[in-house]
């Protein structure tokens, strides 16, 4: 599992948003012009793209609650501990690490959130004459 290290994390919800970040050269290189409409069906171009947009949000939104989960789990875990032993400075240590990475794991959540509106938005300006898809 990738929760344990946040740089691993972070490395890993970074290639996942690699569509994401490249949204309008997708856009732009899977769009034809409109001397190439015959040739390509911006309709099907513009539902596959929605459908791989969907997926990878899907997929990393899942990534980063089961991580928030797994961390929040582990801050109740050294909760209690610091209960039973309060003079415990390694227990100390691991509580304030895990709260502080649970704080930049709810962080990336709301990255992601700013992440869905924007690709959202131009896929949007992009394919609506082509695709509306009954979600949006």
């Amino acid at each position: 599992m990738i929760c344990p290290d946040f740089l691993e994390f972070q490395d890993v919800l970074k290639k996942m948003r690699v569509l994401d970040d490249k949204i309008v050269y997708t856009l732009n290189t899977s769009l034809p012009t409109e001397s190439f409409k015959s040739k390509i069906d911006p309709t099907l171009v513009c539902q596959d793209l929605f459908h791989q947009i969907e997926k990878g949000h899907s997929e990393r939104e899942n990534v980063i609650k089961n991580c928030i989960m797994s961390t929040a789990e582990s801050v109740k875990k050294l909760k209690a501990a610091k209960e039973s032993t309060p003079d415990d400075i390694d227990v100390l240590r691991n509580l304030k690490s895990e709260q502080r990475k649970l704080r930049l794991l709810q962080t990336e959540l709301s990255v992601e959130e700013v992440i869905k509106e924007k690709t959202t938005k131009l896929f949007k300006e992009k394919c609506r004459t082509y695709y509306k898809p009954n979600n949006l």
